[in-house]
């Protein structure tokens, strides 16, 4: 064994010929370190007799509370010690499940000291009993939880801070949200028309959009359209889209031309980081000359093709093949359809979100396929129908609808115009 300097070994202990006689002052450290860490352990002890009397009380206790030992010790009970509401809970639950147990471990009460103020503490009772089982009282430690009430309301301010941030996010983003799509759909003579958003993300500003307007006397236009992304990127693409279709439809309103100026601005816009795109439906509206239905001359930009659910019960795509996403390249091509729109036609215009919606089988989407199945099982109807239908058909996905969705449809009564 190694010896240090002054007669100890390695371990602290006394020289092997020494340890049958330990100094005088280390015998005194032993005799009073286990009164001494009772007295002045960093938690209050304290026991008492079965009905709660005290009849031992540690120092460190006292000193929390400023009570002098006389005054507790065999006068005071452990719940006089508590607040009200403390005192109440003890004698409901703590008491009567510590008698069931034997053992109650760290509940959070408070202590009124003497000068009234309050002092939260961690309460840890252990029922002592005899070589019978009898009981004969209880330990209880007490542990200062000042400092874990203090960071648990720091953690709850903060956290009520982040809800009312979180709040005026939602606000923020639902307000901008409502100015990116018509607070109300313009009637058109003759027509039947209606349309549905659903907000994946009440924190996140999406990026469909719709609009049905009148660019000049007795002409319609309408248009659908997916930006990009989400946030308030997206937000600025489909408010600069909504605007520039609508000033585009104006100065020249048939379909291409309108797409081809939309794409034109958005390939103007400053891209650094991710390019500004879209996909977009463009239509135009023109009553029939015989006041039974309208002409309608749509052009696509790599949007999901419309749906018409004809009179008859049948229900078709109709496709824009070749239709290049809007804002890619500058000299983006889209293709034209043709269609006359009768009494008892609807014609619903949607967004990916719907096609694109997870159902109850693991990994699957619902699909286009899926769609226009139920389309076929809706016709004939009219456009208040139809979106009301798949409104439901929407709600029915839950969580697995994750993505805006919106719907606008449009139908002529079977009576005509």
């Amino acid at each position: 064994m190694t010896v240090r300097p002054g007669g100890h070994g390695t371990d602290g202990s006394p020289p092997a010929g020494d340890r049958g006689q330990a100094s005088p002052a280390f015998s005194a450290l032993l005799d009073d370190s286990v009164e001494d860490l009772y007295e002045n352990a960093p938690c209050g002890y304290l026991s008492t007799l079965m009905d709660g009397r005290i009849v031992k009380v540690n120092g460190t206790l006292l000193k929390w509370l400023g009570h002098r030992r006389e005054d507790l010790v065999g006068h005071r009970h452990f719940s006089d010690l508590l607040t009200i509401g403390g005192r109440l809970y003890h004698e409901t639950h703590f008491s009567p499940l510590l008698r069931m147990q034997g053992e109650v471990n760290g509940v959070a009460l408070e202590l009124k000291a003497a000068d009234g103020t309050r002092l939260p503490v961690l309460v840890t009772s252990t029922v002592k009993r005899d070589d019978h089982g009898e009981p004969l009282l209880i330990r209880t430690t007490l542990l200062d939880a000042r400092d874990r009430r203090t960071y648990e309301r720091e953690l709850l301010r903060a956290r009520q801070e982040a809800e009312r941030d979180r709040e005026r996010l939602q606000r923020l983003a639902t307000t901008l949200q409502r100015t990116l799509i018509p607070p109300a759909i313009e009637p058109v003579p003759g027509m039947e028309v209606a349309a549905h958003y659903h907000f994946a993300s009440p924190d996140e500003v999406g990026g469909d959009f719709y609009d049905l307007f009148a660019p000049s006397a007795g002409r319609w236009a309408f248009f659908m359209g997916d930006v990009r992304g989400k946030g308030a990127g997206a937000a600025v693409v489909t408010s600069l889209a909504r605007y520039t279709l609508r000033a585009a439809a104006v100065s020249d309103p048939v379909p291409a031309t309108v797409l081809a100026n939309l794409n034109t601005a958005l390939n103007h816009q400053v891209q650094e980081d991710e390019p500004l795109f879209c996909t977009v439906i463009f239509g135009l509206l023109t009553p029939e000359e015989n006041d039974v239905g309208f002409q309608v001359v749509m052009a696509g930009g790599g949007h999901p093709p419309a749906v018409l659910l004809r009179a008859d019960g049948s229900a078709d795509y109709l496709p824009t093949p070749g239709g290049q996403l809007v804002g890619v390249v500058p000299d983006a091509q889209f293709t034209t359809v043709t269609l006359d729109l009768r009494p008892g036609d609807t014609l619903l215009l949607y967004t990916d979100g719907l096609t694109e919606a997870r159902t109850r089988k693991p990994g699957e989407r619902y699909g286009d396929e899926a769609l226009l199945a139920f389309a076929r099982s809706l016709a004939p109807t009219s456009a208040p129908g139809a979106v009301e239908a798949f409104t439901a058909l929407l709600d029915s996905f839950g969580e697995g609808l994750d993505d805006d969705t919106a719907l606008l449809a449009m139908s002529v009564p079977r009576g005509g115009r």
